[in-house]
């Protein structure tokens, strides 16, 4: 059976792309889901993966060629009897035990335009055995870390690359030989046997703390010496480092401020450098620091400022938040009040939730929400899609939801794409003003601060008001200054009168 390899939908406003490599050639065999080539758009790449099991048998867009949305681009002649005759001979190079032929550990779709990845953590090493599904490593792409799992039982016979390596979508991590059975899994019971004592250090010695863990313990200066770890073989944890930083603060402050006295009296000498540590960026770390540069030198970026009254948010949610947690499980935060009030001044001034499309402007019927979440390694903006369509209840539920994935690091690249306006609250922090960098494409970005009670004239009289700086950064490109300033006051006037976001006033 014939099966056609063709464009996969490319994107909104997206039309055509350019073929710019195939991973593989007319007559190699492929497996369902097994990237076969890779398009390029003006936006993104896109990987086509295989739709079955089965053989490549004509390339008919050949690379740098440009098709169309549902072009075809190559015939697959689906996998039968005779196809997978060849692989019976495999067996024989596995002696470790086992029916099966050696199976491949691949690195499995990274998602749109992420065509790299790092191996940060091998959790299985050469010898071990392994159950189906079971993780076996972890990588780190600019934007997620992807774990991959074993695709079948059996003991892991070569690892191809190695921690640290730079691998492309779809190449070879290593192999597992045979099926999970007792003839395999003997070998290994003789050499603990025979040196236990050996066997439980060598195991500890090759124990791969959680990458989480291994990225606070960087950000926070530490190294695993300093550590307790608590997970399984004494593995650290992120919580691990937590509670070593915390620890840390509560410490006697005398020994580390020793120091300050030699670098405040002098410039800069030799043995400086032996208490300096350079740590590499982490890929999250630097797609933050280029997609922010690129905004700069993009944008035409402009902010505006307003300050809103929080009294009547704050005795609404009072007044309910009880209520609130008891029928929908989810406590009432202000993030569902801001994020309402933005849906609703979006629909009056369209143009802060559009983005530039070369000469064109794209205005989207729809409110895909951002809201930029801190993370041990880094910012990161789950999307909450279509939040103009949402209840209060449903916006806190998701907000709740993805915040804990982010801080997890368990978000995945379709949770963090499609944004068309975001929402970045620094008053968690204490943060009492500040001007946020635009999330591109998009055209607007609400910064949230710090709830401060300040003195304010009200009706001819000084009243103390819990007011909140509110900042827009907008692309000046196409919001004009009219329009950032309106959709302020639009914020402003809904927070200020939550029963305006009830009637749609």
């Amino acid at each position: 059976m014939t099966t056609e390899v063709r464009v996969p939908t490319l994107g909104e406003s997206v039309t055509e792309a350019t073929v710019a490599t195939w991973f593989k050639k007319p007559g190699d065999t492929v497996n369902a889901d097994e990237m076969l080539c890779e398009l390029e758009t003006d936006k993104v790449t896109v990987e086509v993966p295989s739709p079955a099991a089965g053989t490549l048998g004509e390339i008919v867009a050949g690379e740098g060629q440009t098709v169309g949305v549902d072009a075809l681009l190559a015939t697959l002649s689906e996998a039968n009897g005779a196809a997978a005759a060849p692989a019976a001979p495999a067996p024989a190079a596995a002696p470790s035990g086992g029916d099966s032929a050696p199976v491949p550990v691949m690195v499995p779709a990274l998602g749109e335009s992420v065509s790299e990845a790092t191996v940060s953590s091998w959790f299985k090493k050469v010898g071990d055995t392994v159950t189906q599904d079971e993780m076996l490593c972890e990588l780190e792409t600019d934007k997620v870390s992807v774990e991959v799992p074993a695709p079948a039982a059996g003991v892991l016979t070569e690892i191809i690359a190695a921690e640290g390596a730079t691998v492309q979508a779809a190449a070879q991590l290593g192999v597992i030989a045979g099926g999970a059975t007792g003839s395999s899994a003997a070998p290994s019971a003789p050499a603990a046997a025979q040196n236990p004592a050996a066997a439980t250090a060598s195991a500890s010695k090759d124990i791969a703390n959680a990458p989480s863990a291994e990225k606070a313990m960087a950000e926070a200066g530490l190294n695993a010496s300093q550590v307790s770890g608590s997970g399984r073989d004494g593995r650290i944890m992120k919580e691990d480092v937590a509670a070593a930083v915390a620890a840390a603060k509560t410490a006697p402050p005398a020994a580390p401020a020793a120091p300050a006295p030699a670098q405040v009296r002098g410039p800069v000498t030799a043995d400086d450098a032996a208490r300096e540590e350079r740590v590499k960026m982490t890929r999250l770390r630097q797609t933050i620091a280029k997609r922010l540069k690129d905004s700069q030198n993009t944008a035409a970026m402009l902010t505006t400022y307003n300050e809103v009254d929080m009294t009547e948010v704050m005795a609404l949610r009072n007044e309910y938040k009880d209520l609130f947690l008891k029928k929908h499980g989810v406590k009432l935060g202000f993030m569902s009040f801001f994020t309402k009030a933005c849906c609703h001044a979006l629909k009056e001034v369209p143009e802060v939730n559009a983005e530039i499309d070369g000469t064109d402007i794209v205005y989207k019927n729809f409110v895909h929400m951002g809201v930029a979440a801190g993370t041990p390694t880094g910012l990161v903006v789950p999307v909450i899609r279509d939040a103009d369509a949402m209840s209060f209840a449903a916006i806190e539920k998701a907000i709740a939801e993805k915040g804990a994935r982010a801080r997890d690091g368990k978000l995945s690249m379709a949770e963090m794409q499609g944004g068309t306006f975001t929402i970045s609250n620094g008053g968690v922090y204490g943060s009492l003003m500040s001007s946020p960098i635009l999330n591109p494409p998009q055209s607007g970005i609400l910064g949230m601060h710090k709830i401060q009670d300040r003195p304010m004239a009200i009706n001819g009289k000084v009243e103390i008001r819990p007011m909140m700086y509110l900042a827009l950064s907008y692309d000046h490109r196409i919001v004009d200054g009219k329009g950032a300033v309106t959709f302020l006051v639009r914020v402003k006037e809904a927070l200020e009168d939550p029963r305006r976001l009830l009637m749609d006033l």
